[in-house]
């Protein structure tokens, strides 16, 4: 392990769960629910959802961006902040388990950053509350600045103006304002506000190597913070030039994303990504007022600096300029217990902390357990090879799914695959009614949402859910090929409704829809049912590896540039391709 990649932490695995032990253990206002590792909610220590008579502000991400988001919950700003894995979305039980125990009657409001897999899976948990009876609302925050208008569905990504948004709401919902006013200060305060990022070097993930991307002398402008390419690559410039690039690239009247005109009064945050020392961030922040204040006409009113929203170890730092006036000012200066907001830490801390219980769900029936068969039938047993094959292939498939994600996304497709096939052989082999088939699909969707983190996770737990629906309402009358074809049809419409994304947006999708065109083609002309999910499978390895010369138009991809994209097939795609491919030849074994 080179120096780059010396990290103070035990196994890499653990370091979210081991982070908020020693975040409660710090800060005397804070808990956790008893849920780790699956469930990581951080939470306000005098706060029940039983009793809690105020709106209850939610938010969370990926971890890795410490102090956001746990770092903000406390009286005055967050009440619960859900943590997912390290630059992976939280998966919606954990998002769902935040809201049972902190929102109350008056309703909770749920603060997105704008990525795919967040919007994804606090969408996914706000229906869910909705239906058991919880009043929701959900305010998505984009305020990135480098990137020109249009990104497809994509669109601005959330970065560390989201910060203020969660300080403004949680000062309204502090004040006792109604759900809906606190969404509406929340959703103006977003429309405010415009962030760009510069990068000296490259985020080390937990366990993982440096990328060697960035080289000497060169600097990224308009990065994202989870490790993907910025917008360009530079020659290194003093700061000077680099804190005025990123201010005209914020305030520009081109692209007009921040309602920002001489005369306006402003809330400038220079904000480190992880690895820039408090003294580079008030040299920034020294140039940058005078330089809003002089170049751009506008009356600085609030300065933040420091690391509010960062990229693991990541060197450099993003600059966040907000339009204010006298309301957003009050509740900036509204008081607030969260720990790493600019205030102090008081309160004393007791000798033990032991975790609240997870509350239960509304819906959830205690009695309603699964378990595998004594005796397989003939349908379980091929039903039972076909995923067994289909898991061992994408497990097998972990290297070169990491290291096609290392160049057009975050770099753990294939690590965050390998936990949902590894999850979904052990269940298999415990718990699987793998006679049901619309169970046995029920519950592979139940063993995804346990471990896989981030889009692919909330994605693959969408088409089981979807594909689970279509066979169950099947059932009484026996599962035949045109019902499993009916079911893929169906996790493909899920996706495609809930995700935005459409064949040849450089997808999986770019895989099962063709895979599904040639079944359902092959079915209705009276084929053979396993040939034809045979030859449906050869479809969908066509249809991976055709990703190369699409252009994407979902997720972190849409932010590479078409030179890298086509140097790989998408991740996603091949994942898929490859688990489709390998249970249809197991079902064609005799």
């Amino acid at each position: 392990m080179d120096f780059q990649s010396k990290k103070l932490i035990n196994d890499p695995n653990d370091v979210v769960t081991e982070f908020i032990e020693g975040l409660v253990e710090t800060y005397p206002g804070l808990q956790y629910l008893d849920g780790f590792p699956e469930v990581k909610v951080v939470l306000r220590a005098d706060v029940s959802g039983a009793t809690y008579d105020k709106v209850a502000v939610i938010s969370g991400g990926g971890s890795g961006h410490e102090p956001a988001n746990a770092g903000y919950v406390g009286e005055g700003m967050l009440t619960a902040a859900i943590c997912g894995d390290v630059f992976a979305s939280p998966p919606v039980d954990s998002i769902l388990a935040g809201i049972r125990a902190v929102t109350g009657s008056p309703g909770c409001l749920l603060i997105v950053t704008n990525y795919t897999g967040d919007r994804l899976n606090f969408g996914l948990a706000a229906e869910q509350a909705k239906s058991e009876g919880y009043k929701v609302e959900m305010v998505i925050v984009g305020d990135d600045c480098a990137l020109p208008p249009p990104r497809g569905i994509a669109g601005r990504r959330g970065l560390a103006g989201t910060i203020l948004v969660h300080k403004i709401a949680g000062a309204a919902a502090a004040s006792g304002l109604s759900l809906e006013e606190v969404a509406a200060e929340a959703k103006r305060a977003s429309e405010m506000v415009g962030t760009m990022g510069v990068a000296l070097s490259v985020c080390t993930l937990p366990g993982q190597s440096t990328s060697d991307r960035l080289g000497p002398g060169k600097m990224e402008l308009g990065l994202g913070i989870h490790g993907e390419p910025g917008a360009a690559v530079a020659d290194f410039q003093p700061v000077d030039i680099v804190v005025s690039h990123v201010l005209k690239q914020i305030l520009s009247t081109e692209t007009n994303y921040v309602p920002i005109t001489r005369g306006s009064r402003v809330i400038l945050m220079i904000n480190g990504l992880g690895a820039t020392p408090l003294m580079e961030l008030m040299i920034a922040a020294g140039k940058a007022v005078p330089r809003l204040q002089l170049e751009h006409g506008l009356a600085v009113e609030r300065v933040y600096t420091g690391s509010f929203m960062t990229s693991l170890d990541m060197a450099g730092f993003s600059i966040t300029v907000m339009k204010a006036d006298q309301s957003i000012l009050n509740r900036l200066d509204a008081p607030t217990k969260a720990p790493s907001w600019p205030v102090g830490a008081d309160g004393n801390r007791p000798p033990a902390k032991i975790p609240v219980p997870l509350p239960p769900s509304r819906l959830k029936k205690n009695d309603e357990i699964s378990c595998r068969p004594q005796q397989l039938s003939p349908q379980g047993h091929i039903l039972e090879v076909a995923i067994e094959a289909a898991a061992t292939a994408v497990m097998n498939l972990r290297d070169s799914l990491n290291e096609w994600d290392s160049k057009v996304g975050d770099g753990d497709c294939g690590s965050t695959m390998y936990k949902g096939a590894s999850a979904i052989v052990e269940d298999m082999k415990k718990c699987y009614p793998l006679n049901d088939p619309a169970e046995t699909v029920n519950e592979i969707g139940s063993s995804i949402r346990k471990v896989m983190g981030g889009t692919s996770g909330i994605i693959y737990d969408i088409i089981f859910k979807a594909a689970y629906a279509h066979l169950k309402a099947n059932s009484r009358s026996g599962i035949t090929a045109l019902h499993w074809a009916g079911a893929l049809e169906a996790a493909i419409t899920a996706v495609s409704k809930y995700g935005g994304a459409k064949a040849g947006y450089r997808t999986l999708l770019d895989a099962l829809i063709p895979a599904s065109s040639v079944l359902k083609e092959k079915l209705a002309a009276g084929d053979d049912p396993v040939e034809a999910f045979v030859v449906s499978a050869e479809a969908a390895i066509a249809g991976a590896e055709s990703t190369k010369s699409m252009q994407a138009q979902a997720g972190r991809s849409s932010y590479v540039s078409a030179d890298i994209l086509a140097t790989v097939p998408d991740p996603g795609a091949m994942a898929a391709a490859s688990w489709y491919k390998a249970a249809a030849l197991a079902v064609r074994k005799p």
